[in-house]
């Protein structure tokens, strides 16, 4: 524990930052004053099976937040859920930090309840998000996706970008279960204007999920990626590994329950990698492959999917989205999905 507080002491005074949001509308606001933003996205999905299709219409997010500065050097966010698709009650915090930033770009504390700087894509604004959902190995390994803590962020100019976070590690609005903190991380680097690479690192010990281990369990994860822009073209990319050991959960995901609980050790890997094309006519093709591997010891588990679709900008604050994916297991069950997304700013 004593190393750890020496850690972010150091941390706090010598490490360049900058100033960013954790927030799931993202950006910034110079203003003074608090300001009002959100949105919703009301959606159809269609689930294709070999047994029975389903369909059904559903409200996939409805967010509310609340930000703004306060002199000086003080600045706010709470983001509300609204959306019981979501949460299992009406209204939900999502967010709710304070940051410092009287050290100007060099460092930014962050404390409260806010996104784990871990992952492109999950640290990507869910208003801003390329296809309809994350990708499995994001949702999967990612987690827990919101948790309660400090962080130190900052920037050196354009070049380097950096979050290192002390966190609870038991999620969303839950105390911490033990005494110690897990450790988040994430640096990324733009040597060309046009190119930036980036890396991720979780590390915590928590309770066994599995009644018969004794000892904590250990989560270790590592992820890279790389995002390419030249004019009209997005690519982005992501690598991420886990290794679990003690005890560990299958299934869940993004705001899933666990499917089981499994006494051992596994390691799991996944990656993506997404191309899009902003068209003259505000439509945005869009290409992704991801392929996800619930444990590397294994055969015939990997799922791999192909998502094509498009993002339609009606204009700067309504977007379309559609997304039909391909799911190509090693042990085929036809699963495919069709989704079809309307977004609203305000």
């Amino acid at each position: 524990m004593k190393f750890t507080l020496a850690l972010m002491t150091i941390c706090c005074l010598v490490i360049p930052a900058q100033i960013h949001a954790q927030g799931c509308l993202g950006g910034d606001s110079d203003e003074e004053g608090m300001q009002i933003a959100g949105f919703f996205q009301p959606e159809f999905g269609y689930q294709f099976s070999e047994d029975e299709d389903s369909h059904s219409f559903s409200l996939k997010r409805a967010r509310v937040a609340f930000f703004g500065n306060i002199p000086y050097d003080i600045s706010y966010y709470m983001c509300l859920e609204f959306s019981q698709f979501i949460l299992a009650e009406n209204t939900g915090v999502l967010d709710a930090f304070i940051s410092y930033s009287r050290l100007g770009p060099y460092a930014k504390l962050t404390l409260g309840q806010f996104k784990a700087p871990f992952s492109l894509e999950q640290n990507t604004a869910c208003s801003g998000l390329h296809t309809i959902k994350r990708s499995g190995v994001v949702d999967y390994l990612a987690s827990p996706q919101r948790d309660i803590g400090l962080m130190i962020s900052g920037a050196h100019e354009d070049f380097l970008k950096y979050d290192l976070a002390f966190m609870n590690g038991t999620g969303i609005a839950t105390k911490d279960n033990n005494t110690n903190k897990n450790i988040v991380g994430r640096l990324r680097v733009t040597p060309m204007e046009c190119i930036t690479l980036g890396g991720s690192y979780r590390y915590g010990t928590n309770p066994p999920v599995a009644s018969g281990v004794e000892d904590e369990d250990e989560r270790t994860r590592y992820g890279g990626e790389l995002e390419l822009t030249y004019d009209d073209l997005l690519v982005q990319a992501e690598y991420i590994v886990g290794e679990d050991k003690g005890s560990y959960t299958t299934g869940g995901g993004c705001g899933g329950e666990p499917v089981e609980i499994v006494e051992g050790s596994v390691d799991r890997a996944g990656m993506f990698v997404m191309a899009l094309y902003m068209t003259p006519w505000n439509i945005q093709p869009v290409l992704k492959y991801e392929s996800w591997d619930p444990n590397t010891d294994e055969d015939d588990d990997k799922v791999q999917i192909t998502t094509f679709g498009f993002n339609y900008f009606l204009n700067d604050w309504t977007r379309l989205q559609f997304n039909y994916l391909y799911k190509a297991e090693d042990v085929e069950v036809g699963n495919d999905e069709m989704l079809l997304q309307l977004q609203v700013k305000f």
